[in-house]
């Protein structure tokens, strides 16, 4: 006799044998709730105020604790309310003992364990009080599990590839006999046919044999598959402005093609993804569907969003002082589902020519007085673009663009370019997006003269300014990346992972100053450790290749300063100023030099990158003792390494571990974040140049080494670090 598992949200046939379903889960929670209305009777111990300082699991060994915990309501107080060592500090939040509570947490712990399969658990509480704390240990004897022997599973003689079917079930032979494993079993297998073509599949339970003397169970389920379907028709309702052609192209699916569940749900994203819908549902017809049919009906109902909007803003960074931005997009532009958006952006506000009002001189923007480079001008960008989805598929996209912009690296590089480009974009089934990118532009970068000279060979400043002239640069970059996390502005949960690729040559458009291949890989994962204690973790690594320059110096290989590897700052390894690990050089005016000795302060450090980047990072995240929902503590261990690889003098690989600790204040923009990091290293050596009047380099010694002043480094951001 079939009882039905599962609910398939279309027309089913009528079981005979309703009453069946109360089976032995149904019969264990009607007597956990006579025990529960005994146990709250006014008979039950009241409340008597004790705070818990412990509450531990003893016995369980099939079953985590941390489920435990979740599935009672007895709650354990705050790690520095427990902690045998601070609790008399006081801190931390404090949780009372409910006597009533308690007791039904033994029932609930007892039915939690005989649905997982232990029928013959029993469960005990040692509980030890004192005038103002109480100390907990639930002692569980789980007993001998009943295993699953058999799991048959009938009618998918007529299904293609039914193994497939039934790999990887949540319930397999063997394991204890789970009922929500072995619901969620039933689940997955409709879910499966579902997406296989069978819009009306359908799960049994036709088989529950337990034997209680020798612990096994012997399981059937029974797979009504229905017909196999495609899409008959699709509806469209709900659009003014959007032609209902836009509204079918962002769909997965499409008439005749067979159908497939997921791409119900893939569709319906799609259309919020356009942003041109403030609604968006897609369904089955019900109403004109009938169990046997062939073709399936689809209604597809939208509500048109805003087609334009204005933005703005204006805020503070620490490496860009002060900074704007506005701009307009226009949606559904000319038609077609287009989005034509124009931005415009300003930083570097208050420290750069031609917006500059001495705001360096103040507690806000004073680092950026090291910054002889990078700050010396306003950084500005100013885009249009427009944007064309459902491009040749409903998960491709298209975007071409036209810019001008001036970007900067802190102590490196300035950037100005005007140019184009051109990005496809694809969603995977799996929603793993896929980018390539074809961007051309003519600009020239600008960097510190001893960089040049240090790496490239061009200590003369004729080749300096021969490195530093305007020139195309056309780069092909392909990237994919996974992020599955809770939160993207503060993850505690999940992982991501990114693959990039850049290649720029004369095949592609570029001046032979800028040929080189770039790869960089990262993944971080977030894991919840119980008690709000978050562990996450991050590796990063990158390789550049380019082939050799002839320059008047002498040979090179030459990579762009602004293409080459960084680390140090908020964001990678926080015992160090941001650029300042890996090589440097030293630069001082030649009527300082001292034969090159000179005075610690008259000498500057000029970051040069690297072709070679490693980099990792692990932090415990937890929360304060006190405000805890807005504020959280953080210890770290970031380690790193940026070198060049080939080079003659100057740079070797070496990696610098750096631990510290932080801060966090939660905000709607992300957690504001103050991180101190203890660096127990000297800057790296490096060569000494002096420079002469007229811009040109000697070079004075290799083994210089400017002396650090300090070991405490303060990093101050906004989101977390990864």
């Amino acid at each position: 006799m079939a009882v039905r598992l599962a609910a398939c949200g279309f027309p089913t046939y009528e079981n005979l044998a309703v009453r069946k379903i109360l089976n032995l889960s149904a019969r264990l929670l009607t007597i956990g709730a006579v025990s529960l209305a005994l146990l709250g009777s006014p008979l039950a111990a009241q409340d008597r105020g004790l705070i818990i300082r412990q509450l531990k699991f003893a016995g369980n060994h099939s079953i985590d604790a941390t489920l435990l915990a979740a599935a009672i309501s007895t709650t354990s107080s705050s790690y520095f309310a427990t902690s045998g060592l601070i609790r008399w500090l006081g801190l931390g939040e404090k949780r009372r003992l409910n006597e009533r509570e308690l007791r039904r947490d033994v029932v609930r712990l007892r039915l939690f364990y005989q649905s997982s399969g232990f029928l013959d658990v029993k469960v005990d509480t040692l509980v030890n009080r004192t005038d103002e704390d109480v100390f907990i240990v639930f002692n569980i004897a789980e007993g001998r599990p009943v295993l699953v022997r058999e799991l048959a599973v009938a009618g998918l003689d007529s299904i293609d590839h039914r193994d497939r079917l039934l790999q990887d079930l949540p319930l397999t032979v063997g394991m204890p006999f789970n009922r929500a494993l072995l619901l969620t079993s039933a689940d997955t297998l409709q879910t499966r046919l579902r997406d296989r073509g069978y819009p009306t599949a359908s799960v049994f339970l036709n088989r529950r044999d337990i034997d209680r003397e020798q612990h096994t169970a012997d399981l059937g389920l029974l797979v009504d598959p229905g017909q196999l379907a495609s899409i008959g028709s699709i509806t469209v309702s709900g659009t003014s402005k959007v032609d209902s052609s836009v509204v079918r192209s962002l769909l997965a699916t499409r008439v005749g093609q067979q159908y497939r569940q997921t791409d119900l749900y893939t569709s319906q994203l799609n259309l919020y993804r356009s942003d041109l819908f403030r609604f968006a549902t897609v369904r089955v017809d019900t109403t004109a569907f009938a169990v046997g049919d062939r073709a399936v009906p689809l209604v597809v109902e939208v509500e048109e969003g805003r087609f334009h909007r204005v933005r703005a803003s204006a805020g503070y960074a620490t490496n860009d002082c002060f900074r704007t931005s506005a701009g307009w997009t226009g949606r559904n532009f000319l038609g077609g589902g287009q989005a034509f958006d124009v931005t415009g952006q300003l930083s570097k506000i208050g420290v750069g020519r031609p917006l500059d009002f001495g705001a360096a001189n103040s507690a806000l923007c004073r680092s950026l007085l090291r910054d002889s480079v990078g700050s010396e001008k306003v950084n500005y960008g100013v885009s249009a673009s427009l944007r064309r989805p459902a491009f040749l598929s409903s998960s491709n996209a298209i975007t071409l663009s036209i810019f001008a912009e001036r970007r900067s690296e802190f102590q490196v590089y300035l950037r100005e370019d005007v140019g184009t480009s051109l990005t496809f974009t694809r969603e995977t089934e799996r929603r793993v997006p896929i980018v390539l990118s074809y961007r051309v532009s003519y600009g020239r970068t600008l960097a510190n003269a001893v960089s040049f000279c240090a790496f490239f060979n061009a200590c003369r400043s004729a080749d300096v300014e021969q490195l530093r002239q305007r020139c195309p640069l056309a780069t092909l970059t392909a990237s994919i990346s996974s992020q599955r996390v809770n939160n993207p502005l503060d993850p505690t949960r999940g992982s991501l992972y990114t693959l990039e690729a850049t290649h720029s040559s004369r095949i592609t458009g570029s001046s032979e100053f800028s040929r080189f291949t770039r790869g960089v890989a990262e993944a971080a994962m977030y894991r919840p450790l119980g008690g709000d204690l978050v562990l996450a973790a991050r590796i990063r690594g990158g390789l550049i290749v380019a082939p050799r320059l002839q320059l008047a110096g002498g040979a090179t290989n030459f990579i762009p300063p602004d293409q080459r590897f960084y680390a140090g700052g908020a964001n990678d390894v926080r015992g160090y100023n941001r650029n300042e690990l890996g090589p440097v050089v030293y630069t001082v005016l030649d009527s300082a030099a001292n034969g090159g000795n000179p005075a610690s302060k008259d000498v500057k450090v000029a970051p040069t990158g690297g072709n070679t980047l490693v980099l990792g990072n692990l932090e415990l995240r937890f929360p304060a003792p006190v405000l805890r929902s807005r504020l959280r503590l953080a210890a770290f261990v970031d380690a790193g390494g940026v070198w060049e690889r080939g080079a003659s003098q100057g740079s070797s690989a070496a990696i610098r571990v750096t631990p510290g600790v932080g801060i966090r204040f939660a905000t709607p923009l992300g957690p504001t974040r103050f991180d101190l990091g203890y660096n127990p290293y000297q800057l790296p050596t490096g060569a000494l140049y002096s420079q002469k009047p007229n811009g040109d380099l000697d070079l004075v010694r290799l083994d210089y080494r400017k002396d650090i002043t300090q070991r405490f480094t303060l990093q101050f951001s906004v989101g977390q670090a990864f």
